[in-house]
């Protein structure tokens, strides 16, 4: 048995769907612990691509059970069109199970958002407007509804009723948009009530159970370690705890439950929205790694600003989650260039910077130091082990496993499943081939 966490270890959208994907195939649980349908996974199997936003990627695997956890934010509608989109190309959904104590996303989190957003004018953030942040601010300002509000049809009117005369003041005064009808929304939002309700479960309890059964448990967080509210770049963050603390936090599971911390990042760096970003590209450069990768967001289908790995933040996001092993995925968008650079430290004001700055008007004036390595010219799509590799993919691999300071456990080098290079179990430790005669770890290459 172990219980596992994926995090992103740069800005977001580092391929943990993916990575997910393939280690559901040995987990029992998978358990989605934070941010809401700002966040967009997308998973290749075969000819078919799914982006899902809200169900954790295990549920394309018939026998796993998959959690929203109370740490995410819900927005019914769309959490009902991927059950839809599912059940109609026979990918049941009889395994997924939403906490009730989950907040709601409501139709005055989305007005509120998009309204404040557009307010920002040159300071704005770069938030997808779908309603995240209004909801945890609603949430941490004891007025949000939860999913457990929802199937009280009484409890909901009488706190709805209050809520959205309270924020039509907001909408109208502060913004000047029309109202919202009370009437029109609560009877939406019990619509909504009756269709998820054989889905509500006590998350936590069900997750302690599973503990208790010694099944393998995966923690799937959003977004990136980055992005995190406390730990990222501040104010160019989303409003929730992306980074490994936050799975015990948004799952409801205490730090004793987790064996391992598994982080990913892209072979480059890439981020969306507003906010520094040292290692960004313009130019070939950034137009070849952004339309090999395919950099636009699945959920909002905005261009991604491209650079080159950035190992700086790399091993703060090593530090800040206790990563154990790495997934470093899209190596193959690196084929084909002459050289590639790497940042190993920051030049600040004069000085060499090793860590990254929390300040984000400092972090806005570091450059990056650069180590130019080889490249490989060749194409890496049907390597399947290291061995496969081209010596200066390979060195390169070594490299980054060094500046970080943590093994690299899983390379990816296309979305499909096939298209990997499984270097050690990331559940379970190395696999049973890397061990010696006596049973110890053979020291990984990398």
């Amino acid at each position: 048995m172990a219980n596992v966490i994926v995090i992103g270890a740069q800005w977001g959208d580092e391929g943990k769907g993916k990575i997910t994907d393939l280690l559901s195939r040995s987990a029992d649980v998978v358990v989605r612990y934070q941010g809401g349908v700002n966040a967009g996974h997308t998973v290749v199997v075969k000819d078919k691509t799914f982006k899902l936003h809200l169900i954790p990627s295990g549920i394309l695997y018939p026998d796993t059970e998959c959690i929203i956890g109370s740490g995410t934010v819900i927005d019914p509608q769309v959490l009902i069109e991927e059950i839809d989109q599912l059940e109609a190309i026979a990918i049941s959904t009889d395994n997924l199970f939403i906490s009730q104590t989950a907040h709601v996303t409501m139709p005055y989190h989305r007005m509120i958002d998009n309204a404040s957003e557009e307010r920002r004018g040159s300071h704005k953030i770069g938030t997808t407007k779908r309603g995240i942040g209004p909801t945890y601010a609603d949430k941490s300002e004891r007025t949000g509804i939860r999913i457990i509000d929802l199937m009280d049809a009484e409890g909901l009117r009488s706190q709805l009723e209050w809520t959205i005369n309270y924020k039509n003041a907001i909408l109208e005064k502060l913004y000047d948009l029309p109202p919202l009808n009370p009437n029109e929304v609560i009877a939406e939002y019990l619509g909504y009530a009756e269709r998820l309700r054989p889905y509500v479960v006590d998350s936590s309890l069900k997750i302690y159970q599973a503990k208790q059964q010694r099944r393998n448990i995966l923690f799937e967080g959003a977004q990136g370690t980055l992005l995190d509210l406390d730990h990222g770049t501040y104010p160019y963050v989303t409003s929730s705890n992306p980074v490994a603390g936050g799975a015990c936090v948004g799952a409801g599971v205490g730090p004793t439950a987790i064996d391992r911390t598994i982080g990913v990042a892209k072979a480059y760096t890439t981020r969306v929205g507003e906010g520094p970003f040292p290692t960004e590209v313009d130019g070939e450069i950034g137009e070849f790694l952004c339309d090999r990768g395919a950099e636009f967001g699945t959920t909002t289908g905005r261009r991604r600003r491209c650079g080159w790995f950035d190992a700086v933040i790399g091993r703060y996001a090593v530090r800040i989650n206790g990563m154990d092993c790495m997934a470093i995925t899209k190596l193959d968008v690196l084929d084909g260039l002459e050289e590639i650079k790497v940042c190993v430290a920051y030049e600040l004001d004069g000085t060499t910077c090793q860590e990254f700055p929390s300040n984000s008007r400092i972090f806005a004036r570091c450059r990056p130091i650069y180590q130019t390595l080889p490249g490989w010219q060749r194409s890496t799509a049907d390597c399947r082990t290291l061995e496969d590799l081209p010596p200066q993919a390979l060195d390169y691999l070594k490299f980054l496993a060094e500046l970080m300071e943590v093994p690299i456990a899983i390379v990816s080098l296309g979305a499909s499943r096939d298209r990997t290079i499984i270097v050690e179990d990331p559940i379970h430790g190395p696999k049973r081939a890397l061990l010696d005669e006596d049973g110890t770890p053979v020291k990984l290459e990398i």
